[in-house]
């Protein structure tokens, strides 16, 4: 029998078995909603031949579940962190909306690339190279990276919901007050919006799960009433046929998804799959090191130094769910900030991340009931979630041009060019450029001398410049038709 207590350390860290399935059971509440959320973005992306949308659906939500479960897994008994982890949200959002509907890359060639980066994160982690590719990437990029995606997450949203519409005179614009209140999927979703919005405001453990199933409820009883036409907001068949024809139809396979990412490697474009696994290992690697650094202040795990004790521990577990998940069928796997709802019940070890695994592979047999979750209400959880990662904002020094400009550029340009790739690309040629403009205007003398304009370029470093123009060199290229 293992002893629960030593294996997890348990009284070194302050805790017990209770404390740590309760800890466990918050951080589920608070992040079971990718269940749901995860196939509803990827869905637009997957179109496997012979299966219809609502088994495509289910398919990505039994993928999510089982790599997410691996990957914490990995986390509790081998990391022993209390950290949990799951397809993360501004990752599928650029595997959907740029690089397969965007560049048309296909979704078995974008699983590709995600395997890939898993792989190379391992690599990166097991060799120790991770300080040395944290010190090149402009620190003002990498702080806005969470709000830029909460920016076009917050775009998506809205735009699903019909909140924000199309307009020929200012490309978009909100929708009109008659139509927000007279077209079904509007106004719920509003309304889904604005429930959310006030749970998570109390700071109501599992919110946005709780505000995704309430708001669903309403719609299926509205449906019910006749306020609303079967198939407006809700699906018709499960209006039609009932819950229990949909659980009886239920199928489990996914044997088209898993081992997709093998076919994705005989259509590959050299330069394009070297962007797209550039970015998804980027927004991966600072994603999950922020996430871990900020948990580990929260739950008192820093060292002396600021510095999360073996933090090559987690960044392994979320390499290796990461290169499972494409095995598998789903994207890039992260470090969910919401677990600092089970840190803040005291969850301080492995055993907390043990017990949402085993939450997320008791759900397998609710896959089926995903399908029942209305447009309206995933994509009003996205709005909210959106809103949320905008806290990342803070952190930026907005009173120094060296990093408001490439920071600013970050943020907007993800949701105004409907690219997770784009915003980090002008982030990162822009910094060198302020920073040299900017430095040198404050600097007055260089080795004793006043700085040339070589001198405040070299004073840059090689790493911000180089990258810089590899940006620029792939962006003339792709948009002059050079590449895909």
């Amino acid at each position: 029998m293992i002893d629960i207590h030593s294996y997890f350390e348990l009284d070194s860290n302050g805790t017990d078995i209770k404390t740590e399935i309760v800890a466990g059971l918050t951080t589920f509440f608070t992040i079971a909603y990718i269940i749901v959320v995860n196939p509803a973005v990827l869905s637009q992306a997957i179109d496997i031949q012979g299966y219809s949308d609502g088994e495509v659906f289910q398919m990505i939500a039994i993928v999510t579940i089982i790599a997410s479960a691996i990957a914490m897994l990995v986390m509790g008994l081998y990391a022993n962190r209390p950290f949990a982890l799951a397809p993360g949200l501004g990752l599928q959002a650029f595997f959907t909306f740029t690089v397969v509907l965007g560049l048309g890359v296909p979704w078995q060639t974008a699983l590709a690339a995600v395997f890939v980066e898993g792989i190379l994160f391992i690599l990166l982690t097991l060799t120790g190279l991770r300080k040395r590719i944290i010190a090149v990437f402009p620190e003002p990029v990498k702080k806005a990276v969470g709000a830029g995606i909460g920016a076009f997450l917050l775009m998506i949203g809205l735009q699903e919901i019909d909140i924000i519409v199309n307009s020929e005179a200012t490309l978009v614009e909100l929708g009109s007050v008659a139509s927000l209140t007279t077209t079904p999927q509007s106004l719920f979703g509003l309304g889904a919006v604005v429930l959310i919005l006030l749970l998570w405001a109390r700071d109501i453990r599992a919110g946005i799960l709780i505000g995704i199933v309430t708001s669903t409820i309403i719609g299926y009883i509205a449906t019910l009433a006749g306020v609303v036409e079967p198939g407006e907001i809700v699906d018709e068949t499960i209006m039609n046929e009932g819950i229990g024809a949909v659980v009886s139809s239920s199928q489990y396979d996914i044997t088209p998804l898993a081992g997709a990412f093998i076919d994705g490697f005989s259509s590959v474009d050299p330069l394009t799959f070297l962007m797209v696994l550039l970015t998804f290992f980027f927004v991966d690697f600072f994603d999950t090191a922020g996430a871990l650094i900020g948990l580990g202040q929260q739950g008192g795990m820093l060292d002396e130094n600021g510095t999360l004790p073996e933090m090559d521990k987690p960044l392994l577990a979320d390499g290796i769910g990461t290169t499972i998940g494409a095995m598998l069928g789903t994207s890039t796997l992260t470090t969910f900030i919401e677990s600092s709802a089970g840190i803040e019940q005291g969850g301080r070890t492995g055993l907390t991340a043990v017990t949402v695994a085993a939450l997320f592979l008791l759900m397998i047999p609710l896959t089926s009931l995903v399908n029942a979750i209305p447009t309206f209400a995933s994509y009003s959880a996205l709005v909210v979630i959106g809103i949320i990662m905008f806290q990342g904002a803070a952190d930026i020094r907005w009173n120094d041009p060296v990093w408001a400009v490439p920071a600013a550029l970050t943020i907007i340009l993800m949701p105004l060019t409907y690219s997770i790739a784009d915003g980090i690309a002008a982030g990162i040629i822009s910094y060198p450029i302020v920073k040299t403009v900017t430095d040198g205007k404050k600097s007055e003398t260089f080795d004793g001398r006043k700085p040339s304009f070589a001198d405040q370029i070299k004073s840059v470093g090689i790493g911000p410049w180089t990258m810089a123009g590899a940006m620029i060199v792939y962006y003339t290229m792709q948009t002059s038709g050079l590449i895909l």
